[in-house]
């Protein structure tokens, strides 16, 4: 094992290993019951921010931008926890979540399950907790 990988698994330094694009992925989850959600990508800067200010920031690869989870939604996470994993290439956050976390309403951004389909084999997307907390639509207004 390298310095550096022994510095970054076993020390104390919060010394993150961004991809070629800059970023790490971050799983977001419910401080009180553990569901997950939503999973994004922060860059150096969001970190930077989110330790800073103890809300979530995100990158936006779609946008190209840095964004703060709540700014136009009102949707706001306030970070309880944040941890790194064994080689910091991936970050949890443990939120406390004010309304949706997803940006279509809903409480989760998962809120369809993958089923197999017993006829080809296949899989199709069934809704489970779909119900949606806020219109996209007038929220955005796209």
């Amino acid at each position: 094992m390298s310095s550096s990988s022994a510095e970054r698994e076993e020390g104390v330094a919060f010394l993150p290993k961004f991809d070629a694009g800059g970023l790490v992925t971050c799983v977001t989850t419910d401080a009180a019951t553990g569901d997950v959600l939503m999973v994004a990508h922060m860059n150096d800067e969001a970190l930077r921010r989110t330790v800073a200010t103890g809300e979530a920031w995100y990158f936006s690869r779609s946008r190209n931008a840095l964004w703060r989870k709540g700014e136009s939604s009102g949707q706001t996470q306030r970070v309880i926890e944040m941890r790194t994993d064994c080689d910091q290439d991936a970050v949890w956050l443990r939120v406390e979540q004010t309304g949706a976390a997803c940006h279509t309403g809903r409480r989760s951004c998962f809120y369809r399950r993958v089923e197999r389909t017993e006829a080809d084999g296949g899989a199709r997307l069934v809704f489970v907790d779909a119900d949606r907390l806020f219109d996209p639509d007038a929220v955005y207004r796209k």
